[in-house]
């Protein structure tokens, strides 16, 4: 039996991914998953698994109730977007899974900097952070088809993952310093600068 499913598409500040939004959720809220190619997928994901058939699928995210599709530059978003719409929809309404398990957490990456491992410590205001990152930047960024996770607090830099629509997009780095970092600096004075890795 089909189940009715409605699915939009939205333009994110990436122009080469498109936010694929549900009538229902796909993960449960705060979960989310990456994928960059069709071999990361496998085990994990059957939506991600079949949407990397598309030869110009290049990256797949997803989150509580969407899908952030990143495509390459041999397309534009004109001739495949109702495509993937309805596939995605199709997918959804036969009652297919979406994700089978959570990939497990990528490890940092740069974690050897000249011969020199990184480990991060817990610091006195990693609570402070994320709680500000939840309650004002996390809607935020979801909004736009993202996701941002705290990674580490280091005598006054913070260290974000950008992930979804976020990760490579031309407009990030001026919401991470002008936004995210004027935040975390006016609520927390220790905070000097926000940096982000590559999800």
């Amino acid at each position: 039996m089909k189940v009715p499913v409605t699915i939009y598409a939205e333009m994110t500040p990436n122009p080469k991914t498109m936010k694929f939004v549900a009538n229902k959720y796909l993960l449960v809220p705060g979960d989310s998953a990456e994928f960059t190619s069709l071999a990361e997928c496998k085990g994990y994901s059957p939506l991600a698994e079949a949407l990397f058939q598309f030869p110009f699928v290049k990256g797949v995210f997803l989150a509580a109730n969407f899908v952030t599709i990143t495509i390459n530059d041999s397309i534009s978003w004109d001739f495949v977007q109702m495509e993937l719409r309805e596939f995605i929809k199709d997918h959804l309404q036969d009652g297919k899974d979406v994700l089978t398990k959570l990939p497990e957490p990528k490890a940092a990456p740069d974690v050897e900097k000249e011969g020199v491992k990184r480990t991060y410590e817990p610091s006195e205001y990693d609570d402070a952070i994320r709680d500000l990152l939840d309650e004002y930047v996390r809607p935020a960024v979801e909004n736009d088809g993202g996701a941002i996770e705290f990674l580490s607090y280091d005598e006054g830099k913070v260290t974000v993952v950008l992930k979804g629509s976020c990760s490579g997009c031309p407009s990030s780095t001026a919401t991470l310093k002008g936004g995210i970092e004027t935040l975390l600096k006016n609520h927390i004075p220790a905070v000097t600068e926000v940096v982000a890795e590559e999800g």
